[in-house]
This record gives structure tokens, C-alpha cells and sequence, in this order.
């Protein structure tokens, strides 16, 4: 696997994160699927829960969207908290996880299979749409996904994500010392690719957006911004998680949680 700094547009994204996830996804449970915690709502690496958090509010009742839901656990934590989730995700072997869990714990989240930039729901469907780091730093077509997130709201709806801090962007990919040296532009906006040396086929995507980016794209499609959480890594975490770890989250930021409300 060889990593490139380079173009890419949605359809390249789309297609490689979906293999990406499909080829991860037995891994990707199996490692992380006990922290998560199958009734669990966990913003990122550092453990921060929605129930300590309350970026979502109160969702009793509410009709909930989970945009890159995977195997469905912050889902089902807002159904056991009385909330109507539903889940959307692009990879198919995250849904049958979805499935098996929901089949363990007797809380079922109905969910599809599909993608940020078009979600297969009637306007004003939602009262909450939300995404645990599971979708929008993956999109290249970033004003498609907020404006479908703001279709499917009602007014005076919630929009909540959790993405990687845009300020790791200057440093490695590391999560030892090595990776608390800056290395790059943090205003380098050109996306993180892989390419599998030997088919030559792009195999993942990531796209970087500054704080700014966030703000402007979030305001121009009528949300009012009411939160920027960035949780502080915990003395008792002693977790490595990719690039995440003590080492660097005791000194730096490593996720960002966004609230905000369309007007």
C-alpha cells in the first residue's frame, strides 16, 4: 500500500471507502467492537459518550438519523435512550454487523445501505441526524452532504459529527513522539490517498477540511453552530487506536465534536 497527496473526486472516494470498509469490517469489530460497546454512543478514540457529552439533547421521541452508521451502536444507545434511530451506511458487511448485534441485544435499528451525498429519505424527515466519525471526513462532495443533512431536518433541527481534529493534519499519522512533529500545511487541503501497489486500484480516501471550512459550509446551509467539542484525552486511557494515543492526545487534539442547529 502506497499512500499519495492527490485529487480525488466523490466517485473515486465512494468506491474505494466502500471496499475499504466491507474488507475491515469483521477486523474493525472484533478490535474496537468492546469499547464501543454494543448499546454504546463514543464520539472517538478518547472515549467521550453522548451521555457525558449531550451534544444531541434530549432524543426521547425524536426521529434520529445515523449517517455512516456501521455496526449500529450509537444507534442503538439513542433507542435505548427512547429515541427513533435509523441508520445509513455505505459498506454492506457494517449493516450485517448491524444485524448481528441487533439480533444479541434486542434493540433492532432499521437501517440501508447508501451514502452521505444522497440519503434516500422524504424532506423533513428527521428531528436529529448525527455521524460518530462515521462518514463526512470520507466525502469529497462535502456541500452535497450538509445540504441532503439539512433536507432531511425539520426546522430547528440537530446536526451533530465527530471527525478528525483538522489541525492533525500537520503531523504524522503516528501514535508515538514522532508523530507530535509538524510536517505539513495544516491550509493543504489535497486528500490522503491509497493505492494498492499491486492492482493500482485506490483502496482508501480521506478528505481534510480547516476549522474554517467547517463554519463556512455548515453556515451556508443554514445551520447556526452551538458546539465545538475537542475531548481531552483521559489519564486512564491507555488505548492505542491508529494514530491515537496518550502519548500525543495528553498534548494535542485528536477529534473534534460538532453541534449544530438548522434554523
Amino acid at each position: 500500500m502506497t499512500a499519495h497527496r492527490r485529487a480525488s473526486g466523490e466517485d473515486e472516494s465512494r468506491r474505494a471507502n466502500g471496499a475499504d470498509w466491507d474488507r475491515y469490517a469483521d477486523e474493525y469489530q472484533a478490535l474496537h467492537g468492546p469499547f464501543l460497546g454494543d448499546v454504546g454512543f463514543v464520539w472517538g478514540p478518547e472515549g467521550l459518550t453522548e451521555a457525558v457529552a449531550g451534544v444531541l439533547g434530549d432524543v426521547k421521541d425524536k426521529d434520529v438519523l445515523e449517517v455512516g452508521s456501521g455496526a449500529g451502536q450509537c444507534s442503538r444507545w439513542v433507542r435505548s435512550q427512547g429515541g427513533r434511530a435509523f441508520g445509513l451506511d455505505l459498506s454492506y458487511r457494517q449493516l450485517q454487523h448491524s444485524r448481528r448485534i441487533d439480533e444479541a441485544t434486542a434493540i433492532e435499528v432499521p437501517a440501508v445501505l447508501g451514502t452521505a451525498t444522497h440519503l434516500p429519505f422524504a424532506d423533513a424527515s428527521f428531528d436529529v441526524v448525527f455521524s460518530s466519525f462515521g462518514a463526512l471526513q470520507f466525502v469529497a462532495d462535502i456541500d452535497d452532504a450538509v445540504a441532503e443533512t439539512a433536507r432531511v431536518l425539520r426546522t430547528g433541527g440537530r446536526f451533530a459529527f465527530s471527525i478528525t481534529h483538522p489541525t492533525r493534519w500537520m503531523f504524522p499519522d503516528d501514535p508515538t513522539a514522532e508523530g507530535l512533529v509538524a510536517s505539513q500545511s495544516y491550509w493543504d487541503r489535497t486528500p490522503y490517498v491509497e493505492v494498492d501497489d499491486e492492482t493500482g486500484a485506490t483502496s482508501y480516501v480521506e478528505h481534510h477540511r480547516t476549522l474554517g471550512d467547517w463554519v463556512q459550509v455548515l453556515a451556508g446551509h443554514g445551520f447556526m453552530i452551538t458546539d465545538l467539542v475537542e475531548p481531552q484525552w483521559p489519564e486512564d486511557n491507555e488505548r492505542v487506536w491508529g494514530g491515537w494515543s496518550a502519548v500525543r492526545g495528553r498534548l494535542t487534539p485528536g477529534t473534534a465534536v460538532f453541534g449544530a442547529r438548522l434554523a
